[in-house]
């Protein structure tokens, strides 16, 4: 008997998708409804998305489950969220504590003398594969954070005051201007008693 005004099933739901509202990946078909991403439900099309097994996912959600991981990853503007991860079922990496800077820059005598450069931030050495120089001082990769946020940074986005490095917002609230009109944002316009 034929199959009339059937069609084939969604591969979210398992209902009949007809022609009208059929969307096609992968071989399957989905209603444009169900076309979501596995974690934060997007909306998908042809450009966004991206299939592990079984599982459709948006481009962002599918890179941060399975896309490389480690320090040098998912630089740029689409990270700068908090956001690590742990829904997807990735573990929290341990990071350890902030600590100021204490030790002076000691590049002129390691130079003379053939010694490693000292790290403004640990005072361990710093040896030119990991080294980054901001605020003109010596500094590891991992070192070269926010002194309050822990905010990794760029030359770009850096600012200095007293021989600690900052990112632009913590350097704003910390030593910017205060007083009326000098808040952030519509958050900063409620006047409070």
């Amino acid at each position: 008997m034929p199959n009339w005004g059937g069609g084939n099933k969604c591969g979210a739901c398992g209902r009949t998708v007809y022609h009208a509202e059929e969307v096609q990946c992968d071989g399957r078909s989905f209603h444009r409804c169900c076309f979501l991403c596995m974690v934060c439900r997007k909306n998908l099309d042809s450009t966004t998305v991206a299939i592990h097994d079984d599982e459709v996912y948006c481009k962002s959600c599918y890179g941060k489950k399975y896309g490389p991981k480690g320090y040098g990853y998912g630089q740029g503007a689409g990270t700068l969220n908090m956001d690590r991860g742990e829904r997807l079922g990735i573990k929290a990496e341990n990071v350890q504590p902030h600590r100021p800077t204490t030790n002076p820059n000691t590049s002129k005598f390691a130079q003379k003398f053939g010694g490693a450069e000292k790290c403004s931030r640990c005072g361990d050495s710093v040896y030119a594969a990991e080294k980054v120089i901001g605020a003109g001082k010596p500094w590891h990769k991992n070192c070269f954070r926010c002194a309050k946020c822990g905010k990794s940074l760029e030359s770009t986005t850096l600012t200095e005051k007293e021989g600690e490095i900052y990112c632009k917002g913590c350097y704003a609230k910390n030593f910017g201007p205060k007083g009326f009109g000098y808040g952030q944002g519509a958050g900063a316009l409620v006047h409070a008693q």
